[in-house]
């Protein structure tokens, strides 16, 4: 079976800067699929070559095995939700939901029932008659992905859809576009830079920066095992270890990263198992986060951040040692 989607040495340049640079990608059928980077990495851009708003320069684009450079967006069998959602203020709920498929010329009885249907998906049954303004803007972005649903698209892009939600809705999101896409099967291919959402909503991540993917692999792929030093420190906390320091500490002669939580935090004196590694240091900084604490202990060699469980007690300028599986440094060949 072809790709849902398949950038091959892809490029998109506006004026001198390389949005998109040669990048080459599968996603499968069927995939939840995030696209994860700071602001002007080339993800969002990406997405509109996917949606036909913008073409790439250089290389090929292809959509379950079909050509895509100049095919316009609306003979694309895909449908995007915008992270501002650009409902019509004009129509109710329902209407917003039958656009498209009034636009393609469907019979009225027939999409108010396709849009009934979708509105039902979202869990908005019954909210066909109300005006958008009448909305939170959790039920506004389901209305959204109703009306980019009800269409039947191969692909659905979503751009940042939940960058506007509160936190607690967001999480609550998050939970219910899963649940939403393992049940109707169809790719879904999502823009963050937000690492939570990625991470625990997506079968698989592809990591940019400055234009270029630089990862792609399961969440835990890219959390457990970073590449590079660029994915270390974007995807979550880490300790980046030089190539001296992992070495003198049972790792490898390479850029090494070494998460927080897998740090602990003793006594000074503390005895030190044989598969362990150590270093003693001076606490710079204790950050209570709610479920754990943040301690950055200043080493001999660098300074050190251990995530540890809350309610600790430690204090600034304290003595202790830090203690880490040599098993939990990951070498990233050069670190780039």
């Amino acid at each position: 079976m072809s790709p849902a989607v398949r950038f091959q040495n892809v490029s998109r340049r506006f004026g001198s800067v390389r949005a998109v640079d040669g990048v080459s990608l599968d996603i499968e059928p069927g995939e939840f699929f995030a696209l994860l980077g700071p602001s002007g990495s080339g993800k969002t851009t990406c997405l509109r070559l996917i949606a036909g708003f913008e073409q790439p320069d250089d290389g090929h684009i292809e959509i379950f095995g079909e050509t895509a450079e100049g095919v316009p967006p609306y003979r694309r069998n895909v449908n995007t939700v915008f992270q501002d959602y650009a409902l019509f203020p004009h129509m109710t709920v329902g209407e917003n939901v039958a656009y498209g498929l009034m636009i393609k010329g469907v019979a009225k009885a027939e999409r108010e029932a396709k849009a009934k249907d979708a509105l039902a998906l979202v869990k908005l049954a019954g909210y066909e008659t109300r005006r958008t303004a009448q909305l939170s803007g959790g039920q506004r972005q389901r209305v959204a992905l109703a009306r980019a649903l009800v269409n039947g698209p191969k692909v659905l892009l979503l751009d940042e859809p939940l960058g506007a939600l509160d936190l607690k809705l967001r999480e609550q999101m998050q939970e219910e576009l899963k649940s939403l896409q393992t049940s109707l099967g169809i790719t879904f291919v999502f823009v963050t830079h937000d690492q939570g959402e990625a991470l625990s909503m997506a079968n698989r991540v592809a990591i940019f920066n400055e234009g270029k993917i630089v990862q792609v692999g399961t969440p835990s792929d890219v959390y457990e095992r970073p590449t590079t030093r660029f994915v270390a420190d974007f995807v979550g906390s880490s300790n980046v270890l030089p190539p001296e320091f992992a070495i003198a500490h049972g790792g490898t002669a390479s850029w090494t990263s070494l998460r927080p939580e897998r740090v602990d935090v003793v006594p000074e004196s503390a005895t030190v198992a044989a598969d362990y590694a150590s270093a003693r240091g001076t606490v710079s900084a204790v950050s209570y986060q709610g479920a754990v604490t943040r301690v950055t202990v200043v080493t001999e060699k660098l300074p050190l951040i251990a995530t540890i469980p809350a309610g600790a007690s430690l204090h600034k300028d304290e003595r202790v040692m830090l203690v880490w599986p040599k098993s939990a440094m990951v070498a990233m060949g050069d670190g780039a």
